[in-house]
């Protein structure tokens, strides 16, 4: 495991779901196909508000943003595929194996995935990790970590 003082960091707060989703849209400007970013945070953290921005930024309308909660993964087509995994009802990641998600995760898109900790082996080896604190009933702590390395790419 990497240590966490050697990944930069970013951390702000957020007043609003607008200020998330503005924040979203600020990385989204430095992604490229091949990149994943896992979103950790409790249940209402605001990880599929973030979704929401990051897929505007990428040319995706915000009312087609939803959590897959029940369908483990939605497809948006933007400027690049976006692939939003939502893996809370996740048994077992053994279950990931029908999905080929390593097509998802290395492939010609970026892939967004709420509750990563549920991907067991699967976690990738780079990156981003954006984290969600409540810290009232409007305002979250947003810490953005970025990956050391750039994503390898898969030779599909």
């Amino acid at each position: 495991m990497r240590k966490k003082e050697s990944i930069p960091k970013v951390s702000l707060i957020s007043n609003s779901e607008e200020e998330t989703r503005r924040c979203a849209k600020l990385l989204a400007g430095g992604l490229k196909a091949g990149d994943i970013v896992l979103l950790q945070g409790d249940l209402g953290a605001g990880k599929t508000t973030f979704v929401k921005g990051l897929a505007q930024a990428l040319k995706v309308s915000p009312k087609k943003v939803n959590s897959p909660t029940f369908v483990l993964m939605n497809h948006y087509k933007g400027k690049l595929p976006i692939y939003h995994f939502d893996l809370y009802r996740l048994g077992n990641p053994k279950e990931l194996d029908s999905l080929d998600f390593d097509d998802y995760f290395y492939g010609e898109g970026i892939s967004l995935i709420e509750w990563p900790e549920r991907l067991g082996e699967y976690q990738p080896k780079h990156y981003y990790l954006v984290e969600f604190q409540h810290k009232s009933e409007t305002q979250r702590k947003i810490c953005i970590s970025y990956p050391l390395k750039h994503q390898p790419r898969s030779s599909h």
